[in-house]
């Protein structure tokens, strides 16, 4: 047995059982993965996976208990490096985050130039996506840390911390009607066109499960996933606009009129999250405290570690 072999294994998992296309990530052939794995296969003396003549249909019993050891010891590998790399570069090296578009275009920004500032030798890749897709790079390992406020929490394999709360806000141009009232109901958002997220995005969910509650069909004519587009079509007359709080610049976005909304669709999260077990570099807790005074280093640094309770340590 070897680590190629496991890493083989790995990776035609993870491409759904396509070894076309784990050939592909691994930079090698198809026939070479194939044979790595037949030849595990043949040194354990099980079938890792079923197979209809030569085409691979699915893990077998004693194959799902073959792949959960491969990847802890592939996941102890690469702690083993990541140790290693703490002392011999211990400012250095390569921080990947994923995060959803809200958080890599309105939080993120500050918080990777002063993390670059603090610590120029590492470099910083940004990976963007949904909240599923966020929380996916984290388990398959493709990101060291994940920013989202929807999905990242369900995810038991994810150690996830409470990050900071945010709520949405009504936008509208100066001048609209909107703008005389005070404290808005749903009721009085829901009697014009609405401009706002698409539903896997920035707390959609919540806004459709307040206008449900209260028996209401608002008309969402434009959904987006980029809160500038919204701000643009919104400034254009097309609609009320629903963004994320984080999202809104008054010196930036001198044309629009905004209107706080949490007590109509509640308090956001956002949640960093780490894949458990995964050893993290010095200087990741450093990275989160930047994102939020809530997590502070030292207390990062011992929740990872297991000595705190992740509920007993942080709250919002």
């Amino acid at each position: 047995m070897n680590l190629h072999q496991f890493r083989f294994l790995q990776e035609a998992v993870r491409h759904k059982l396509n070894l076309t296309e784990a050939a592909r990530a691994l930079h090698t052939s198809q026939p070479g993965v194939s044979k790595a794995i037949i030849e595990l296969e043949s040194e354990l003396g099980v079938d890792i996976f079923s197979r209809h003549g030569k085409r691979i249909r699915n893990l077998t019993e004693p194959g799902v208990e073959v792949l959960r050891s491969v990847e802890i010891i592939m996941r102890e590998v690469a702690n083993l490096k990541r140790i290693a790399q703490d002392y011999t570069q211990r400012d250095a090296g390569q921080l990947t985050v994923a995060a959803t578009h809200t958080q890599a275009r309105y939080k993120l920004p500050w918080v990777i130039a002063e993390f670059r500032r603090r610590m120029p030798a590492v470099q910083v890749h940004l990976l963007q996506g949904t909240p599923d897709q966020v929380a996916r790079a984290v388990l398959e390992e493709r990101a060291d840390i994940g920013l989202a406020s929807e999905s990242l929490q369900h995810q038991p394999e994810l150690l996830t911390l409470p990050c900071y709360s945010w709520q949405h806000l009504v936008v509208v141009p100066h001048g609209h009607a909107l703008c005389e009232r005070g404290s808005l109901s749903l009721a009085d958002i829901a009697a014009y066109p609405l401009v706002t997220y698409e539903p896997a995005f920035a707390g959609r969910r919540q806004i459709d499960v307040a206008f449900a509650h209260a028996e209401l069909h608002p008309d969402i004519v434009l959904e987006a996933l980029d809160s500038d587009v919204l701000k643009t079509y919104v400034e254009l007359g097309l609609g009320v606009g629903l963004i994320a709080e984080m999202a809104f610049s008054p010196e930036r976005d001198t044309a629009l009129h905004v209107i706080p909304a949490g007590h109509l669709f509640g308090q956001q999260l956002a949640r960093v999250a780490f894949k458990r077990g995964v050893l993290q570099r010095s200087f990741v807790p450093l990275f989160t405290e930047l994102i939020s005074p809530r997590l502070p280093r030292k207390l990062v640094e011992q929740t990872l570690r297991g000595d705190l309770d992740v509920q007993d340590s942080f709250s919002i």
